[in-house]
């Protein structure tokens, strides 16, 4: 499971003030402890300061990579603030994201193309986000065919199925699980990711759904997800479901864990 560590992200009340007033120290800190807590992608966002945001995220990039050993989600759908990331990343980055909009696709895919970069492709397009699972999959169909045609190789495309709120239609959870199920098995290569958020949104007690959709997708064959790898329940489902799903060999990441004190009940 590839995990994209969500923290840093000023859509969080707690981060924002920390970037706009370049606390170095706090936001290479919580950078760290998500790395070293198991995310292998670490999420930066300064999307809600839309005048400042291409600074913003330019210092973000050069202050978590000068502290962190590893890459980056540039997570914008402004293409000034991806250009600026991806100018100043080191390593392979993933960017945040693409649609099969034509005006958002055709504004960043060059600029994945340019630096080789991974990316992550919601499943929408220019008519709307698709209600079934069956028009998802023609978009992620559309989008993985295209993204081929432009040279970006399956394994650098991170399939998107949209994760909507099960409070305002029961169907959206079942949804999404068909819809990884079905790119798993016809769409050869690619991975899928997702946030789990939305799916409790308007909810009581959001973790326990949260949760329980996470390892239910992960059975379906996601392979990638945007969490909070310091939250130790999210991060013990991870472990004990890759074990329980074979994708572990001989359970040993999850012995380890356990003897590390990573898992929890």
């Amino acid at each position: 499971m590839i995990v994209v560590g969500e923290l840093i992200n000023t859509s969080r009340k707690k981060i924002a003030p920390l970037v706009d007033g370049r606390d170095e120290a706090a936001v290479q800190d919580l950078a760290q402890r998500q790395k070293d807590a198991g995310a292998d992608y670490i999420d930066v966002n300064a999307g809600t300061f839309v005048e400042k945001e291409v600074a913003h995220m330019e210092w973000l990039v050069k202050t978590v990579q000068a502290k962190v050993d590893g890459p980056l989600s540039i997570d914008s759908p402004n293409p000034e603030a991806v250009a600026k990331g991806l100018a100043l990343h080191k390593g392979t980055a993933l960017v945040n994201s693409i649609t099969a909009e034509k005006d958002r696709y055709q504004s960043i895919v060059p600029l994945v193309k340019e630096h080789g970069a991974s990316v992550v492709a919601l499943c929408m397009d220019d008519s709307g986000m698709p209600e079934t699972a069956d028009e998802r999959f023609a978009v992620a169909e559309k989008l993985v065919g295209d993204l081929g045609d432009e040279g970006i190789a399956p394994e650098r495309i991170f399939l998107d199925p949209l994760v909507r709120p099960v409070s305002t239609n029961p169907e959206y959870g079942a949804i999404v699980l068909n819809t990884i199920a079905r790119i798993r098995e016809e769409l050869q290569g690619v991975h899928m990711i997702c946030g789990l958020s939305n799916v409790s949104f308007g909810l009581p007690v959001r973790k326990l759904l949260n949760q329980n959709f996470f390892v239910l997708a992960m059975g379906r064959g996601l392979d990638a997800v945007i969490i909070d790898p310091l939250d130790k329940r999210i991060m013990s489902d991870l472990y004990a479901t890759e074990a329980l799903l074979g994708l572990d060999d001989y359970c040993m990441n999850f012995i380890t864990k356990h003897r590390e004190g990573a898992i929890t009940l």
